[in-house]
């Protein structure tokens, strides 16, 4: 019996509301175990995750099970009602609707994966990889 196989390794990054520091030492770790059991819910293995004060990063891999875009609603849509209504944050906790997906090869997996990891002390000394750092406003048109 033959069936489809897809393994791709996703590299995801998106925003809080305006770039705002909303993410608290607070609500971090919390958060943080929400956006994780909501990906492995879907059955995405979670390889990185990590954020700062205005943004998540995330490295998993993706089976054939879900969209890409599906997921990504569902990881924010969880996680913002998670702050909101269950974490019950100090401010009114809200995403970006944008986000970024980056593809990222097996053989860079062990790569992003520390980029990820190491997220605070790469934004402390401003060692960032503008690629994987975007989180997109609009989304470009066709050529």
């Amino acid at each position: 019996m033959r069936r489809n196989k897809l393994v791709m390794f996703l590299h995801l990054v998106w925003a809080t509301w305006d770039r705002l520091p909303l993410i608290t030492p607070r609500i971090e770790r919390p958060l943080l175990r929400n956006i994780e059991s909501e990906a492995i819910r879907y059955n995405c293995k979670v390889i990185a995750l990590n954020c700062v004060g205005d943004h998540v990063h995330i490295l998993l891999m993706l089976l054939s099970t879900i969209s890409v875009a599906d997921l990504v609603k569902q990881l924010k849509g969880v996680s913002s009602h998670f702050v909101n209504d269950v974490h019950k944050s100090d401010a009114q906790f809200k995403w970006q609707g944008s986000y970024g997906a980056f593809t990222v090869s097996k053989s860079d997996v062990n790569r992003v994966a520390r980029y990820v990891e190491q997220q605070k002390e790469h934004h402390l000394s401003s060692d960032l990889w503008d690629e994987l750092e975007a989180c997109y406003e609009d989304v470009p048109a066709s050529e």
